[in-house]
């Protein structure tokens, strides 16, 4: 198996980990020293324990959130995944109250692997996010 295929694998893998919430396997494909950071912490998070943080608060508002990988490109060191991210707005979130909408959007992902094929960083593109934040807007 070449890299390439390798972390596609890995990122297969790690979609069960996010979904799931499974705390081994995001430790056997996250390595312990990277590190994630999030506006809902001053300082980074780390490793699968730090990332399933993440999805543990989203989870909290949003119980029934989910993330499909709808397409990857990978090569030997890194992979862009194009995710789309579903659920429910049932518990508060960032002040906001409960609304009971159903969402779902796409974001892209970019992964990097170190020698072991582990992810030891991953950068969200932001898109039209970005804009709405550096303007105030949300």
């Amino acid at each position: 198996m070449d890299l390439a295929e390798r972390n596609t694998n890995t990122m297969k893998r790690f979609e069960t980990a996010i979904n799931t919430c499974d705390e081994a396997l995001a430790n056997e494909l996250v390595a312990a020293d990277a590190p994630f950071f999030t506006p809902v912490s001053p300082e980074p998070l780390y490793g699968g324990k730090g990332y399933l943080e993440v999805v543990r608060l989203m989870r909290a508002s949003f119980p029934d959130v989910q993330w499909h990988m709808e397409d990857i490109a990978a090569c030997a060191d890194k992979a862009a995944v194009w995710w789309t991210c579903s659920g429910t707005h049932l518990g508060e979130f960032m002040g906001l109250a409960p609304t009971g909408k159903k969402f779902s959007f796409s974001v892209m992902n970019f992964y990097y692997f170190n020698d072991e094929g582990r992810i030891v960083r991953d950068v969200a593109g932001e898109g039209l996010a970005g804009l709405l934040k550096a303007l105030g807007i949300v």
